[in-house]
């Protein structure tokens, strides 16, 4: 089986847990404004390679993994979108060194299409990045609903994920759009961490590359106590959604 990738990283701290072979997929069906990989987006590009070519690179560094606590994350682009190539990857890394695996995915798929793939994952990185579904068609090219069935069913079936939400002045850090998600968060189960990202411009060079215009030119990278702000909000609303429910809440 093959798939097309992007690029990999062979020593990933930030997505997942412990050090992390991290494996860039190509092709993404969103066009997010703040995206530092735009380069991922159409599915034509990359190379492609079989999954036996991409355990050959994991296979020096295993022991890095295994000491940290680390393992495999995948992500893009949209990985969702090669399901099964990803579905085959995760199985044999599991079969052959146990290895944690981790899916950094947008949420826009079908559940049907990612059930095999679901079955090795042991967590999913789920991006949330707006609530109101005018305001990320505006930030991505598509509507939010998708993305929020998915995240209603992982947690139906009690998929360990972690939240990632990223901060971009004037564009998500509203105040009701941060308390909206808060309560959206607090009613998933098998949450085991938020993370605010706050916004940067490192993809920039990126799409002056690709020749396109970069839509937040003049945006600013949040500072220190606008991500606080945006935690405490975010907490605001779970709380709000644990007070209806008559249950605790803790980020």
């Amino acid at each position: 089986m093959k798939g097309r990738i992007h690029s990999i990283d062979t020593f990933g701290t930030v997505d997942g847990p412990g050090i992390r072979f991290v494996l860039f997929m190509q092709g993404c069906a969103l066009q997010c404004g703040f995206c530092h990989n735009p380069d991922t987006w159409d599915p034509n590009r990359g190379r492609s390679v079989t999954v036996d070519e991409v355990l050959a690179e994991i296979e020096p560094y295993l022991e890095y993994y295994r000491r940290s606590g680390g393992g495999i994350t995948v992500t893009g682009g949209e990985p969702t979108l090669q399901a099964p190539f990803v579905a085959e990857l995760f199985k044999e890394c599991k079969r052959r060194w146990g290895l944690h695996t981790t899916l950094d995915s947008s949420g826009y798929c079908q559940p049907d299409h990612v059930e095999e793939l679901m079955s090795v994952t042991d967590l999913v990185l789920l991006d949330l990045k707006q609530m109101d579904d005018a305001k990320h068609r505006a930030l991505t090219s598509q509507s939010n609903e998708r993305i929020l069935r998915f995240a209603a069913w992982l947690s139906e079936r009690e998929q360990p994920v972690w939240i990632r939400h990223v901060l971009v002045p004037g564009i998500t850090d509203d105040y009701a759009d941060l308390t909206a998600l808060g309560r959206f968060i607090g009613g998933l189960s098998r949450v085991e961490k938020v993370e605010i990202l706050p916004y940067h411009r490192m993809g920039v060079y990126k799409w002056q590359q690709l020749g396109r215009d970069y839509p937040l030119e003049g945006v600013p990278t949040p500072d220190d106590r606008e991500v606080q702000r945006a935690y405490r909000l975010l907490e605001e609303g779970r709380a709000q959604r644990a007070r209806e429910s008559g249950q605790a809440v803790s980020l």
